[in-house]
């Protein structure tokens, strides 16, 4: 199976083609940037699935962040990926920023407490941990730092992303390895799109929280 991973949820844009089984993308490019996506994302795609022999054809399935992240970000990859899905006749799945950045933790480290941290901003991080072995103990949700790092418990942890840092300096007496990764490795995203199940895995927004952005009453036309 030959999966292409999108990824412009949060501080980079990003794309991957990767075979089932393989230990090595085929091709992947990554630009780091706040702003453009929905301009650099296609030509970027277009670069990584041209290296691949048999090109957009040859594709059996499309994976996609779907956030939590940028309310922009997340339309745009997830709109190209349908998209790209519609065209080559793939199925499209999701894959949670939270779960891709916790996916290089557990390769690396089975002996602690891993949890995934990214900057809500505001004093809130999205958060999402697991035990040892993989077992769930916090689901994805948005909460304050001072929160998340009660949530850590009080045993050997490794945080990644970029609220990583805010959850650690809240934690007192516990073990606290940090990586403040500001968005997922995109072979991790292709990894993980590779085992999901379409039927559930779905591409679509993980929003955890409204937009900031709020119509203002004072604003509004009386209807007629």
């Amino acid at each position: 199976m030959r999966i292409l991973a999108i990824d412009t949820a949060l501080s980079a844009c990003a794309a991957c083609v990767m075979d089932a089984g393989a230990p090595e993308p085929i091709s992947y490019e990554t630009i780091v940037m706040e702003r453009g996506h929905a301009e650099a994302l296609l030509p970027l795609v277009d670069r990584v699935v041209s290296k691949a022999e048999g090109g957009f054809s040859g594709l059996d399935r499309v994976a996609v962040t779907v956030g939590p992240g940028s309310y922009t970000g997340l339309r745009v990859g997830i709109a190209a990926a349908r998209a790209i899905g519609l065209a080559a006749h793939v199925p499209v799945v999701g894959v949670t920023t939270l779960s891709a950045l916790l996916a290089a933790l557990i390769a690396d480290d089975n002996r602690r407490v891993l949890a995934a941290a990214i900057d809500a901003r505001h004093g809130q991080v999205y958060f999402q941990s697991i035990a040892p072995g993989g077992q769930s103990i916090v689901a994805p949700t948005l909460v304050r730092v001072r929160e998340a790092a009660r949530l850590i418990g009080s045993g050997p942890t490794a945080i990644v992303g970029s609220g990583a840092g805010a959850v650690a300096a809240e934690t007192a007496g516990v073990e606290v390895a940090v990586q403040a990764k500001s968005f997922p490795d995109i072979l991790w995203v292709a990894r993980l799109g590779l085992v999901a199940d379409p039927s559930t895995a779905l591409p679509k927004p993980l929003y955890l929280r409204g937009p900031d952005a709020k119509p203002q009453d004072q604003a509004r036309l009386t209807r007629r």
